[in-house]
């Protein structure tokens, strides 16, 4: 099941995101999600937004994501070329999982173009395991991003 993450599940949304945190160094992503990111007062905002989603069983949460629909301004000038600059588009933000369950990347996409069929995400150019999952959904590559922050992301399309 996917919901709306409250701010109740936030203890549980910063655990899993510890957990994604050490998968990546364990796969050799040592620079991606560094300094405590995503922070706590921007998960709180993703909340009060209504933007971060969680995954659950009966067992519990075992991953999170945001979803913003509408144009990202993250996304306003790419190296490279969006497929698509006409439509309206969801972006899947922040997605980690606790590492219990597969397949975690394919139910996010699978319920967000559910929402909206044209897609974009970003990951970290160390993120290999992401880039191979993204592109594995359907995603072509597009070119590079820059974070808030100034670093690059390479950037994916579905459409």
């Amino acid at each position: 099941m996917i919901r709306h993450a409250t701010e109740h599940d936030l203890p549980r949304v910063l655990a899993i995101y510890d957990a994604a945190r050490q998968f990546m160094r364990r796969n050799g992503n040592m620079r991606q999600w560094i300094n405590g990111y995503p922070s706590e007062p921007l998960l709180r905002q993703d909340v009060a937004e209504g933007n971060l989603y969680v995954m659950e069983d009966d067992t519990g949460i075992y991953a999170v994501f945001a979803f913003i629909l509408g144009d990202d301004p993250t996304y306003a000038h790419i190296d490279g070329s969006w497929r698509d600059t006409a439509t309206p588009y969801g972006t899947i933000h922040r997605i980690g999982s606790d590492g219990t369950h597969r397949g975690v990347l394919h139910e996010c996409v699978d319920w967000c173009a559910g929402r909206i069929p044209h897609l974009r995400i970003d990951t970290h150019a160390d993120n290999q395991v992401m880039q191979r999952c993204i592109l594995r959904e359907g995603f072509s590559h597009c070119g590079v991003i820059y974070v808030a922050d100034g670093s690059p992301r390479e950037a994916f399309e579905r459409i």
